[in-house]
């Protein structure tokens, strides 16, 4: 297997470990994540002045030469597919594409192919440089398959070790469009009864609450209020339909991202996604409150009615701050307009 080494000094005041210190002088070029440098480390690919060190808390001194020798990324086992894609941003550090409902991110039993990734790797390429050791795509974030809309992925290990970073920190810009029965009203005295909902000014509803695997339907996620990960989600109204109103666009935004966050908190909430099939459940709507074309629009709408309509983050090389806005896509531009139209 092909090889490249990388040699480079180690500068005044160094941190006292060999794998911090590598980390903060590894010329940016070689892009080079912690994690990355770190298994080097362990597999003897590291020279200090000549010697092989494979302690990451090793001590280095100013002055010292770093050798690394790197093998070239791996072709992925995964292969390319000639999928269209809607690039809404690229680099050679990442891309930021537009997914429509009904493809899944990644391959996995159930979907061997047709994925974002297998489109992935054909549109880039020799573009992608290498994610730990591997030339595939850094996925950092992922979307249902039936929700459609923005996503970034990493072209490069220094764009994955940054993208990700900021996913775990909560940094990332994150807004959704969303289609729900009822209104998630300040008004309703059911929502201030309900454990793990409350208001913020504006009429935001907050809704907090850990979230783990269901016990016996591994398929679902579940609101728990002991052990599991803590899920934050905000909801604000954007447009009542109905009358009475019966079902709203809303938007939410997240503070974690958990699997199926907004869908599993909106069921919570008693506000479930309009065609989500695992937890909006089908509802009857009261008859005169909405249209009969609305009505048969919401009961025949094929999948759960969320899009990822913003993604804003800092380029995890060049420090720009990046946001992006994806339209609605078309079915569901189609059901507002349903929900919208005026009984005749």
């Amino acid at each position: 297997m092909a090889t490249r080494q990388i040699e480079f000094v180690i500068a005044e005041n160094p941190p006292a470990r060999l794998d911090k210190a590598v980390s903060r002088d590894v010329p940016e070029a070689a892009a080079l994540s912690r994690t990355r440098l770190a298994r080097l480390i362990a597999e003897g690919a590291m020279q200090v002045d000549g010697t092989v060190i494979t302690d990451p808390k090793a001590k280095v001194a100013e002055g010292a030469v770093i050798s690394i020798h790197v093998e070239e990324a791996e072709d992925s086992h995964i292969g390319p597919e000639d999928i269209p894609l809607t690039i809404v941003f690229e680099d050679s550090d990442l891309i930021v594409v537009n997914k429509p409902a009904g493809m899944v991110v990644h391959p996995a039993p159930g979907s061997p192919s047709g994925t974002l990734v297998n489109a992935l790797l054909h549109h880039c390429g020799d573009d992608l440089s290498g994610v730990g050791g591997v030339k595939r795509p850094g996925i950092v974030h992922r979307i249902d398959k039936e929700t459609s809309g923005l996503l970034v992925v990493a072209k490069s290990d220094a764009a994955h070790q940054g993208l990700a970073a900021q996913f775990e920190a909560h940094t990332v810009e994150r807004y959704y469009r969303a289609v729900c029965y009822g209104v998630p009203d300040a008004n309703d005295p059911r929502l201030r009864g309900i454990k793990g909902t409350s208001f913020e000014p504006g009429n935001i509803l907050k809704i907090t609450t850990q979230l783990a695997r269901h016990k016996t339907d591994r398929q679902r996620q579940a609101v728990l209020f002991h052990g599991g990960r803590h899920a934050v989600t905000r909801v604000r109204i954007v447009d009542p339909f109905g009358s009475p109103a019966v079902a709203a666009l809303v938007e939410c935004w997240l503070e974690t991202g958990r699997t199926h966050q907004i869908r599993v908190h909106m069921a919570h909430a008693g506000h479930g996604l309009i065609g989500d099939p695992v937890y909006g459940g089908k509802r009857k709507l009261a008859a005169k409150a909405l249209p009969e074309a609305a009505q048969e629009a919401v009961r025949n709408f094929p999948r759960q009615a969320l899009h990822a309509a913003v993604l804003g983050f800092e380029h995890p090389v060049t420090g720009e701050s990046l946001r992006f806005e994806a339209p609605l896509p078309e079915d569901m531009q189609s059901l507002l307009d349903a929900l919208a139209a005026p009984a005749t």
